[in-house]
Order: C-alpha cells, then structure tokens, then sequence
C-alpha cells in the first residue's frame, strides 16, 4: 500500500502545481491539463519514478477521474442540438475527417511505423477526435458559452467526442460486427430502461424523490450518491459488454440532463468539486504517467506528423465545412480559425483511444507516446495560432488591399494606413488586457477574436451588468449568437465580431 499512497500524493501534489503553472501563462492560454499529463510524464515510469500507473487502486481511481470528465461532457451536450441542421452537418464533417484520416494513415503513416493494418483504425479515429470534455470549462471559464463560436465548437465538439467513442466500439473490437451491434443495443436499453425509471420516480414525486431534493444540503449529500451511482454502475454495464467505460460515462451525463434539462447549478458544482478537486486530475496525470518523452525525440518524423495530422484531418475540415454550411457561413474568418483551432484540442480523448489501442494491443506504447505527446504540443500550438491571428487582424490586410485594388491610394499610403491601424488597435488590445487583470481575469488571443466587441466591453463590468447570458441586451450583445435549432445565423459575423474595424 504504501506504493499506493505514494503514487496518489505525487499526483495530488501535481494536480496542485499545474492550475498554478497555467496561470503563470499569459491569458491563460495553455489549459492545466497539459502540465498534469506532463507533470505526470516527468514522475511517471519513464522518469523520476514516483507514479506507478499500473498499481490496481491508482488505476481504478483514474478510471472514476475519466468517468466523471465524460459524464460532464455528455451533461453539457443538449440532444436537439446533435440532431438538428448544424448536428447533421457536424456528423457529416466527422465522416468526411475519418476518411481522410484513413487516407493519411495508409499513405503517410504506413511508412512512419504504422505498417501494421490493425493499428490503422485507432489512428484514424485519433485524427478525427476533439476533446470536448476539456473545453466545456476552458469556454465556460472564457465566458464564449453563448457566442457563435461557443454553439459551434459545443456541436462539432461533442460530436468529435461521442462518435469516435462509437466508431472504437466496432473498429477497435475483437467480436463479430453482428455480437457488437447487438451489445451496443442491449446496453442501450439499460440507458433507457435507466432513464425510464428515474423520470417515472421524479414525476410521480415518490418520497425517495422528495427525499432526494429535500437533502441537498444534507451532510450525506444524497444527490451526488445518486450521481456517483449512476455513474459507477454504467462503467461496469460498459465493461460487462466490453466497450471502453468512455461511452458508460457519456450515456451517464447524457441521462443527468435528462433528469434535469434545465440544469442544476448546486448538483453541477458539487460535481465539479469532486471531479476537478481529487478524480480528474489523478486520471491525467496517470495517464501521462506511463509515456515516454523521449520516444517523441526518437520519433519526430511521426510527431511532426501527426500534429500536422491532427490540423488537416480535423481543423480544416472543420473550417471548410463552417464556410460551406449555409448556417454558418456569415461567420466571420476569425470567428471560423477560433472555432476550427478549438476542434482541434483533441488530448483528453487521444489518451483514452490510446490506452485503448495499446490495451487491444493494436499500437505499442512507445508510439501512444508519440501520439499523446504530439496531441499536448497541439494544445500548447493553438494559442500561438490565435495569437498571430489577431496581429494580422490588427494590422488589416484586407482594408489595405481593398484600397489598392480599387485605386483608393498607393501602396506607401497603404502600408501607412496599415501600420496606424495595427498600433491603434493593438493599444486597444493591452488596454482591455490590462483592464481584465485588473477584474482578475483571464484574456486570450482566441477569447478576443471569437467575443462580440460589447461582450468584450462588458467583461470589463461588474456581473450587475450582466443578463442571464452574461450580456446587456441594451449593448447588443445576443446579435452574435448563434440561436438554438435549426434557424439561420442571424448577424454572426457582423457587427462589432465581425467588423475589422471595430477593434480599436
């Protein structure tokens, strides 16, 4: 045991450095989970030795952090929307990345180390991944919930998070595709049957039910024993019928919001203390406990790579398809990079499908290691990519060549003209950074982009300021959000998201 509790204080100990060591970032824009799968790396089996990743009770309680990361993702994800006109789209998008990853993976990375066909399938769908599970609370936290950008990378998300977990289910198994389609539908009807109960129990309001709201507050904190018992018994429902826990602990969130559509703000934050307080960083961190940083040294053609894997198959898919979908097209770019950058962070779900893929012994761990540390380095990529995105932005390409091309003047005055605009509207950028840390918050390149100008204003107010969705309507704030359903974008892309010379 007393490996055990060795392994469990190093990971606490890094869980408690990294929120710190992301804040040392400017704006916040390298997420913790990062340094927790590198922390991890660094004391795990390939370095210092303090974390044993394979000792049962660590393994198990690193089991329960996915658990409760995915139950919270499925939580987050509203149904209608998965099935609406931009959930369709997104669905067709995903299918369009799997084939190119196929593509990619049989022409690039055959000759990488991937030569062996049954590793294909777990690559390709690693290509197509996004982890939603990690960007809910990042938007939540940068307040781009209710704009554009949030709607969009909340569906494109969650789809890139739910149907690889499905896909894996029939890729990656050893049973027939017959026995897999029929276990995945009796496990459905456990959901179901599940579900079915737990809303007959809170319509007819049974003393349990009444019991159940009436203790909320209770020192036994009933509630969240429910939750952790939903949550439990569909991990071992998924392991029951083979398929990985992921997709227990998605159809867990997904019966929560069902029970409460509306939400549950208390339930919701005694989740998230048990989960970010002590489950969920331990599975991060154990999960890079068992990489290997130096295959990636060994291996920088695969990571180079795949990285470059990870932005064609999915974020340019995903930019190509916004700019297409008629509902999404008067996006305006900047809004379409943040969005597409954000489908691309895809490491929480490259370490489940890895682990998955080194446990079905379809991939080894060295090249896991490979994958999950190009997947962090992603991560570490796209606030670099936000960043110079909004200097070109700044300096206003557009406006200067749209002035030369209609003769409005020369080039001198155009470069001129161009440079202004970039000062002044660079100042304005340090100057609403510098009003945000003074409010003790957080402003990334990726949040100035893809926030409506007033939202922008407005974060520098006090929350009497702000309505239920976090902005004044006599600001004008809803005029770049996306609306619920299937109904066209109604000024997404213009007003002050969309106009470049707004800024400043």
């Amino acid at each position: 045991m007393t490996q055990v509790y060795v392994s469990l204080v190093t990971c606490l100990a890094m869980a408690l450095v990294a929120p710190f060591m992301a804040s040392l970032v400017r704006g916040r824009a390298v997420p913790e989970v990062v340094f927790l799968v590198f922390g991890g790396a660094i004391l795990g089996s390939h370095g210092l030795r303090l974390i044993n990743p394979q000792l049962a009770p660590v393994e198990a309680i690193s089991d329960l952090g996915m658990g409760f990361l995915f139950l919270k993702a499925g939580y987050e994800i509203d149904p209608r929307d998965l099935v609406g006109h931009m959930g369709r789209v997104a669905s067709a998008s995903w299918l369009v990345s799997l084939g190119l990853g196929f593509l990619v993976t049989m022409t690039v990375f055959a000759g990488l180390g991937f030569s062996d066909s049954s590793s294909w399938p777990a690559l390709a769908i690693i290509m197509t991944t996004t982890g939603y599970g990690t960007l809910a609370p990042i938007m939540e936290e940068r307040g781009l919930q209710q704009t554009s950008v949030g709607r969009v990378v909340t569906i494109y998300g969650s789809l890139g998070e739910l149907l690889p977990i499905v896909a894996m289910s029939f890729l990656l198994s050893t049973r027939a595709t017959g026995r897999t389609v029929a276990a995945l539908l009796v496990f459905a009807l456990v959901c179901f049957l599940v579900l079915a109960f737990s809303r007959a129990a809170k319509r007819a309001g049974t003393r349990f039910w009444r019991f159940l709201q009436e203790s909320t507050d209770a020192l036994s904190q009933p509630m969240m024993r429910v939750v952790s018992l939903l949550l439990v018994f569909l991990l071992l429902a998924t392991a029951i019928f083979r398929f990985d826990g992921v997709l227990g602990a998605f159809a867990a969130g997904f019966i929560l919001r069902a029970l409460f559509p509306e939400g549950n703000p208390e339930l919701e934050g005694k989740i998230g203390v048990i989960s970010n307080g002590f489950f969920q960083p331990i599975f991060f961190v154990v999960s890079g406990a068992a990489l290997d940083l130096s295959a990636a040294t060994q291996n920088l053609p695969m990571l180079l790579a795949f990285i470059a894997s990870l932005a064609v198959v999915r974020g340019v898919v995903v930019g190509v398809t916004l700019r297409i979908d008629p509902e999404t097209r008067r996006l305006s770019w900047k809004e379409s990079l943040v969005s597409a950058t954000y489908c691309t962070m895809a490491l929480p779900l490259v370490v489940a499908v890895s682990n998955i893929a080194v446990a079905s012994e379809v991939m080894s761990a060295t090249e896991a290691s490979v994958l999950i540390i190009a997947a962090a380095v992603t991560v570490v990529v796209v606030p670099v990519v936000t960043a110079l995105a909004r200097v070109v932005d700044e300096f206003g390409p557009s406006e200067a060549f749209h002035g030369i091309l209609h003769d409005e003047h020369g080039l001198r005055e155009a470069l001129h003209e161009s440079v202004e605009n970039f000062h002044r509207r660079e100042a304005a950028y340090h100057e609403r950074l510098h009003a945000a840390r003074e409010k003790g918050q957080q402003l990334s390149s990726a949040v100035y982009l893809a926030m409506p100008e007033g939202a922008l204003d407005l974060m520098m107010l006090d929350d009497s300021g702000y309505d239920d969705a976090g902005y004044d309507d006599s600001a004008g704030g809803d005029a770049d959000v996306i609306p619920s359903g299937d109904s066209a974008v109604d000024g997404a892309g213009s007003g002050p998201a969309g106009d470049v010379s707004a800024r400043g």
